[in-house]
């Protein structure tokens, strides 16, 4: 006992803890599936997930087992996820927007225990109910809901069960090794796959996740996670909100642009964080109506490859910083934010928002490197291309229910994306590996083509694909989005690649659509496209 320090278990439920103790009355602000809002505190949380787990008991669920939830970003939502990791139970949060085959393989494969669901999804779960054999336990995230009730035998009601149960009065002692959320990949093709986070694997993630280079939340500012708990932790935000004691919004189901930027003003967001897809919606809001986010100092934009143009619209019209920032399902996922270094105070705002297009640098606890197709490590010269491969103290191992490695032979991770990297670290996804084109032996980055596209004022939202050629296997073409206001032409898009592109790295054809098929956080799904656009230079004899 010469010279040692305490120990104690890296924990979810420490988190909530903290916030217990030292940030009771900071509120957490709910919007409902009917719009109201639902004004809470951390302390009033910290007690409706210790009732919660006191009702996993009194049902008779094992520690251990896995507890799904379908539903959207809520102040239940939230009490769940500390109530049932807290517990040493398994948070698993399932995507609402997958196909229902993908849904029940999800639910069967984690042979969860008990499903809590939002009202919205009654309908779906009742149809589901008699193909989800593992689930003993389905509960509506509400108030006793007589028509509910006669939808789905069986049913009980949230607030019902914590209504009767006591709050525990401490935690059960966990081992930080143990697991204590699951989330599946989007399984865009064959089935999802599970990433399981254990409570040391979360803490880390958090800590390290909110340095100042990292989220740098703070206690005083008031935080809105648009991106969905049921996608990779909404990036971790639930927990980190917690551990600093920050006051929370969580929006609920409604994240059109003009919800948004009503509830920006109304609840005075300093911080949003979202996909690509939701702040375009927000511009475009805010464009329309005129209103400005009047407290929001900064949102973080991951999930998908960010428009330039998108960083001098905030940074010009509304005097927001836009952060990009890089991660996945198995990296927890925080793998880069791009924050600038000291060297950068002299750029222009030009130049420093150049460097802001990329997805920035690894924060401690990461490491990547890119590597060519035999596993060299490639060199970090910002120009060379490589497959991106990262490791650290919250990347995922092994899939859940896999008895084999997800690694490399040397222990890396394989990203399924092409990069560059610098000697800073900065780094710029360049493709996802699938997705890139291959024409006539060169490399066309489709996200390069997407970025221009989407920088023209009359284009809402565009995508590139590789589409079958017969002479030079793969060539692109662009499927996009027109923004209302202005009739763009495709001889007019074509022309507007003039000079930002080589000219073979032109689209040979634009297909103007009424939207693009998204998946439920907010990516477009290529794969729809390939398989409705992949003949169309095959079909015009090109």
């Amino acid at each position: 006992m010469n010279g040692t320090m305490m120990y104690e278990s890296l924990t979810v439920g420490s988190l909530l803890d903290h916030a217990m103790n030292y940030h009771a009355g900071t509120e957490v602000v709910s919007v409902e599936i009917n719009g109201e809002r639902e004004v809470l505190s951390w302390g009033q949380v910290a007690d409706n997930a210790r009732r919660l787990a006191t009702v996993l008991d009194q049902l008779q669920v094992p520690v251990g087992s896995r507890c799904a939830t379908i539903a959207w970003n809520n102040r239940r939502h939230l009490e769940i996820y500390y109530g049932v990791a807290s517990s040493g139970r398994i948070t698993h949060t399932i995507n609402p927007r997958l196909h229902p085959e993908q849904l029940i393989y999800i639910v069967e494969d984690a042979d969860d225990q008990v499903l809590f669901f939002d009202r919205t999804f009654l309908p779906a779960v009742a149809a589901l109910k008699p193909k989800l054999k593992s689930i003993k336990h389905f509960v509506l995230m509400s108030g006793r809901d007589e028509e509910a009730a006669g939808m789905l035998e069986g049913i009980q009601f949230y607030d019902e069960l914590l209504a009767n149960a006591e709050p525990v009065k401490s935690w059960p002692e966990i081992d930080e090794k143990s697991p204590a959320a699951l989330c599946y990949t989007s399984g865009t093709t064959g089935n999802p796959k599970g990433v399981q986070y254990s409570h040391r694997s979360t803490v880390l993630h958090s800590l390290a996740g909110n340095q100042p280079d990292g989220l740098a939340i703070a206690a005083r500012d008031t935080v809105l996670p648009v991106v969905p708990m049921f996608h990779v932790n909404a990036w971790g935000v639930p927990y980190i909100a917690a551990a600093v004691g920050a006051k929370l919004v969580l929006p609920g189901p409604h994240l059109d642009g003009d919800s948004l930027v009503n509830l920006l003003n109304e609840q005075s967001v300093t911080l949003a964080l979202g996909v690509p897809t939701i702040w375009m919606g927000l511009l475009e809001a805010m464009a329309r109506s005129g209103k400005k986010p009047e407290s929001l100092e900064r949102t973080v934009v991951g999930g998908s490859a960010l428009p330039p143009s998108m960083i001098n619209q905030f940074r010009d019209k509304y005097g927001v910083e836009l952060i990009h920032a890089w991660g996945m399902t198995e990296t927890s996922p925080l793998g880069t934010m791009n924050q600038l270094l000291q060297k950068h105070d002299k750029l222009s705002d030009e130049e420093k928002a150049l460097l802001r297009q990329g997805q920035g640098r690894p924060p401690y606890g990461v490491a990547l490197r890119i590597v060519d197709e035999a596993g060299n490590e490639l060199p970090r010269d910002g120009v060379t291309q490589g497959d991106l491969q990262i490791r650290g103290h919250w990347i995922v191992e092994s899939y859940f229910g896999k008895n084999e490695s997800a690694l490399t032979a040397d222990g890396w991770f394989d990203t399924g994306d092409v990069a560059t990297l610098d000697a800073d670290g900065y780094m710029i996804i360049r493709d996802r590996s699938k997705d890139i084109i291959k024409s006539g032996g060169e490399w066309i980055s489709t996200v390069e083509l997407e970025n221009i596209a989407i920088a023209h004022p009359g284009i809402a939202n565009a995508a590139a694909i590789a589409a079958r050629h017969p002479k030079w296997d793969e060539r692109p073409i662009l499927i996009a989005v027109k923004n209302g206001e202005e009739d763009v032409s495709e001889e007019a898009l074509l022309a507007f690649y003039k000079d930002k592109v080589a000219s073979w790295q032109v689209p040979d054809t634009v297909i103007f659509v009424e939207d693009l098929p998204l998946g439920a956080t907010g990516k477009v799904m290529k794969n729809q496209l390939r398989e409705r656009f992949g003949d169309v230079l095959m079909q015009a004899g090109s």
